[in-house]
């Protein structure tokens, strides 16, 4: 088993309906899910936008990264997901934050999530539910990226 932290985020149709049942269905796939509180939040880099509705999820799998990140992908299409260009308005987002302690750079598959240390948006409901869990490239935890970020 792998312990692992999701980002989720919509800013299309009903985000928090959305949000929930995006949720529910990481339980196919991961063990001990915990899911944060929903924060509503400005777009950030994706133009103007209607605003998100974004949490974090973690849990443990005995998936492989790149199959979660295959999981993750069915599941938005699952839930409307389309990309029509990089960056367009979403129904649900799903983006692999963390993977145990691995650093994983192949084609199509990035982690830790590369923006993911300058993100509010992912780190605040992330630190909710898994403050401890470090980062595998700075070594600081959650909790310290959020804080460093606020400051």
């Amino acid at each position: 088993m792998v312990s692992v932290a999701i980002a989720l985020g919509s800013n299309q149709g009903d985000r928090e309906r959305v949000l929930r049942d995006g949720a529910a269905a990481l339980g196919g796939h991961l063990r001990d899910l915990r899911v944060s509180t929903f924060h509503d939040t400005e777009p950030v880099g994706v133009g103007d936008q209607p605003r998100f509705l974004n949490a974090a999820a973690t849990g443990s799998t005995t998936l492989s990264a790149r199959d979660l990140l295959d999981a993750l992908l069915d599941i938005e299409r699952r839930f409307g997901r389309e990309r029509p260009y990089p960056g367009a308005p979403r129904t649900l987002d799903l983006d692999l934050i963390l993977y145990g302690d691995l650093l994983i750079n192949e084609p199509g598959l990035i982690v830790p999530h590369p923006r993911f240390r300058d993100r509010a948006f992912v780190l605040a409901p992330l630190a909710e539910i898994a403050a401890d869990s470090k980062d595998p490239v700075t070594g600081r935890t959650v909790g310290e990226l959020l804080a460093e970020f606020r400051a």
